[in-house]
């Protein structure tokens, strides 16, 4: 059984606008959440400020450059088998703006993929997952910068 960590694990996220209505879309290639639709991220490392993690795993899981990013909320994710905990992680979300369109699922995507907003309700993802999809799209609305 593997070590469970004594704190939690810090991650970063991102919805990824590609024009008005399409955001960018991973098929998670590992646990937890093993096939289930999400938006790309990963950990952040030992000395990486929180955008640089958030730049570094977008380019690794989808090959893409983001413009400046705009934080929407954060998220606890504590997942518990049997009773116990088994991960904590601490999700720090943002909202981007893509460069570029071409994508490629690399490191722990198993599927990347530009996706309407009105079309994410037939993917399955984790209800936090939608949630921060719909306040990014909130946030896209209200911002000109991210446009």
């Amino acid at each position: 059984m593997p070590e469970i960590p004594s704190r939690p694990i810090v991650a970063v996220g991102a919805v990824i606008w590609d024009g008005a209505d399409s955001v960018l879309l991973v098929r998670r290639g590992r646990p937890p959440r093993l096939d289930k639709w999400s938006i790309p991220g990963g950990k952040v490392e030992w000395g990486e400020s929180l955008e640089e993690a958030l730049r570094r795993e977008i380019l690794e899981e989808t090959g893409l450059d983001i413009g400046p990013p705009t934080l929407i909320d954060t998220v606890d994710a504590v997942l518990r088998e049997d009773g116990s905990i088994t991960d904590h992680y601490v999700l720090v979300d943002y909202c981007a703006r893509a460069n570029g369109h071409a994508i490629r699922a690399g490191d722990d995507a198993s599927e990347v993929r530009w996706v309407l907003t009105r079309e994410i309700v037939n993917y399955k993802m984790w209800s936090e997952t939608r949630r921060i999809i719909a306040a990014a799209e909130t946030l896209f609305r209200k911002l000109p910068a991210i446009r």
